[in-house]
């Protein structure tokens, strides 16, 4: 009679453990539509992480999360078709509704005349070119060889997840990641307006947008999943559809100086200009604030910027800052086997068919991308009064962006 009280008793015990576990992550899984699938299948890239293998091989830890988060896939399917028919009522015609959107300018037209690109087969290229150069040893670059369990949550703050469709974006700076920022808040519903989530990506302000509390992203899995957030992430890597955009590097780094020195930025004024105007060009007494500084004439120059970049001082004193930080440090291209890259050249077609292929294309469209976008073609004459050692040590600090993601290398730049 004894070891039957016991027995229930113990019953019960574990069956309240369960129930706790449960409780524990499901208020941050469950609630996030764990929704686990993909929309490709294709060949593992060799290297790629560890969570890239057969998925029984996965540890019984991974698999007992897996199994408990996607069983509420029924019920959350549901809720999406149901968010996705209220998302379709809203406007097909974007809204402009930023003042920086509207200064800039944006080209609406629908380039029905562009010839068509083969994205499928410009898809396959692009990851045998990026697969071919991780598992080529005799191209190395920093962190190259090390494992996924190697890098540090805080190098993966890029990586954005969306739960509700399964979506994983990295985003790089100065390659559309503002807008591609935009369609991941839509599409996980992680931000509301008056109580109703954003339906128009343009509708959402610049500074939502860049506000790391908006977006979940892998830095925050230790926080929010405690030990088991790299077996958690390991799933979402192996399930979820993984995509990035990609931009010529140095055409990137030109991008990069317009938007940070060229007009007025009051927090990369003080963090960076002013360094650069006392190491590069020897003022000193600079003003405090940039207005002061660009009504005195007083701004860094490309120059400054690439002696800045060469500088073995400047990655003692902190990392790179992202937008101008290499992609391959960025995105761990060769630890995470990405199905699709996209490339700020082809934005339009690029961005049109990785929406089809994630089956939201009904529910928004990507937005139109800015007319006065920084042209490939003013390389010659920015790098015009740059001398050559600094173009060619400048290529080899971004040789590994070039080549993983298939840029020529610029020859016309690299010899007199």
């Amino acid at each position: 009679m004894t070891k039957a009280r016991l027995l229930r008793l113990s019953v019960v015990l574990v069956s309240i453990f369960m129930i706790l576990l449960i409780i524990v992550y499901w208020d941050n899984v469950g609630t996030a539509h764990f929704y686990l699938h993909t929309s490709f299948s294709r060949p593992r890239s060799p290297g790629a992480i560890t969570a890239g293998e057969d998925w029984e091989a996965l540890p019984d830890v991974d698999e007992f999360l897996a199994k408990l988060l996607s069983s509420s896939l029924k019920q959350n399917s549901s809720t999406l078709r149901k968010t996705e028919q209220l998302l379709v009522q809203g406007s097909n015609k974007p809204v402009v509704s930023n003042l920086e959107e509207n200064v800039r300018g944006y080209d609406w037209s629908t380039h029905k005349d562009r010839n068509s690109l083969d994205q499928e087969k410009l898809q396959v290229e692009r990851q045998r070119t990026l697969r071919e150069f991780c598992a080529n040893s005799s191209f190395t670059f920093p962190t190259k060889e090390r494992s996924f369990d190697d890098i540090p949550n805080y190098e993966l703050n890029h990586l954005i997840v969306d739960d509700r469709h399964g979506v994983i974006y990295c985003y790089v700076p100065k390659v559309a990641c503002t807008n591609w920022k935009r369609v991941m808040i839509v599409l996980s519903e992680s931000l509301l307006d008056q109580g109703v989530p954003y339906r128009n990506p343009l509708d959402i302000p610049r500074e939502h947008v860049h506000n790391t509390s908006t977006h979940l992203t892998f830095n925050k899995f230790w926080r929010r999943y405690g030990k088991f957030s790299r077996h958690l992430m390991k799933i979402k890597l192996k399930k979820y559809t993984k995509f990035l955009f990609v931009r010529d590097p140095f055409v990137r780094l030109i991008s990069a100086f317009r938007s940070k020195f060229e007009l007025e930025n009051e927090d990369f004024y003080r963090r960076f200009a002013i360094p650069m105007l006392k190491l590069y060009s020897n003022h000193t007494n600079l003003p405090t604030s940039v207005s002061e500084a660009f009504g005195a004439g007083l701004k860094v120059s490309f120059s400054d910027f690439i002696q800045y970049l060469l500088d073995p001082r400047t990655e003692k004193m902190a990392p790179f800052n992202e937008h101008w930080r290499q992609v391959y440090r960025l995105c761990h291209p060769c630890q995470i086997d990405y199905d699709f890259i996209g490339k700020l050249e082809t934005l339009d077609e690029d961005a049109a068919y990785l929406l089809q292929l994630l089956k939201v294309d009904r529910l928004l469209r990507f937005p139109p991308s800015y007319r006065n976008r920084t042209a490939s073609s003013w390389e010659d004459n920015w790098f015009a009064k740059i001398p050559l050692a600094w173009r060619q040590q400048l290529y080899k600090l971004y040789e590994a962006d070039f080549v993983l993601f298939g840029y020529p290398k610029p020859e016309n730049l690299l010899k007199d």
